[in-house]
């Protein structure tokens, strides 16, 4: 697993960053990748810590899923170090990373299947990580009421460590403008915990979502087919609208999928062709304007 230090030249503070939990998601692997060529350890104060692709053997496979046991990574926190190898390397990832840091971001992204919008997510129970969502950069930004157990940010919580994740569209490619938010998210973290020294320049939000946002909880397919999508990504939808519906290879429906409550479009499967049991569509809770305020909070020069 390859782990990566910078180490600053002062003492300050630990940023802890993973990507690749999910073996399809590349753009927070090439973000960290190319931070390398950003970051000067001689001006830090303090140190990140970062692993660019935290499970190898789905990086490999370029799979959501460890080829070795088909656990979901993701799922798998605090881990266990006599368990499957993706409890293995859980357990590790947990406390030979995250535990060190002061603040942690995991980078994720839609996968080769499913589309997301470009989005943080933030603890909307902790100022510290609500504060930091709204200076990373990201267009959307998604505060989580309640986070389920097993995840990397779940550890974090319950170590009392503040946390960002993200989400972009995904689909096997990295799209420049993911990975420009990434990396100048990144940077943005840094400012914001004194990290590196220098302004942080406001970026408006253009939407704000709030819910659980639990994957778990998206519809999914009970039949294969061939999906048509009937919806596009942060649509606002009514209870009972339909999104999509898969086909036969004659065209003949087999299954439709409606919108459970009113809401947003948060998740879409943009694979075409669709297996029994994948996720199809996730509806989001609620929507609120972005807090005009809070756009004007950092009068601060861009990095």
């Amino acid at each position: 697993m390859p782990v990566v230090l910078w180490r600053g030249a002062r003492p300050g503070r630990t940023l802890g960053i993973t990507a690749g939990v999910h073996g399809d998601e590349f753009e927070g692997i090439r973000a960290l990748l190319e931070l390398e060529s950003e970051l000067d350890p001689a001006q830090m104060n303090g140190d990140v810590l970062a692993v660019p692709v935290a499970n190898p053997p789905a990086f490999w496979s370029a799979t959501r899923l460890s080829p070795l046991d088909e656990v979901n990574l993701a799922r798998a926190f605090p881990g266990d170090a006599q368990g499957s190898p993706s409890y293995v390397i859980a357990y590790y990832l947990a406390h030979a990373i995250i535990r060190h840091a002061d603040f942690y971001l995991d980078l994720h992204s839609a996968g080769v299947k499913l589309q997301m919008p470009r989005m943080v997510g933030y603890d909307a129970t902790d100022p510290r990580s609500q504060e930091a969502a709204f200076l990373f950069g990201a267009p959307v930004v998604w505060g989580h009421p309640t986070t389920p157990p097993g995840r990397t940010i779940s550890f974090a919580s319950s170590q009392n460590i503040p946390w960002l994740y993200t989400e972009a569209a995904g689909a096997g490619r990295i799209d420049p403008e993911d990975l420009r938010v990434f990396r100048q998210g990144i940077l943005r973290l840094m400012r914001h915990l004194g990290i590196l020294s220098g302004s942080i320049f406001p970026v408006p939000v253009e939407v704000q979502l709030y819910g659980d946002g639990n994957l778990e909880q998206s519809m999914q397919a009970t039949q294969p087919g061939f999906l048509l999508t009937a919806v596009h990504m942060l649509q606002n939808v009514a209870a009972g609208q339909e999104l999509g519906r898969t086909v036969t290879l004659h065209g003949n429906p087999v299954e439709i999928f409606r919108a459970p409550a009113a809401g947003v479009v948060t998740l879409i499967h943009a694979f075409p062709r669709v297996e029994s049991g994948e996720l199809m569509f996730l509806i989001t809770e609620s929507v609120h304007s972005f807090p005009k305020e809070r756009s004007h909070a950092h009068e601060l020069e861009p990095s």
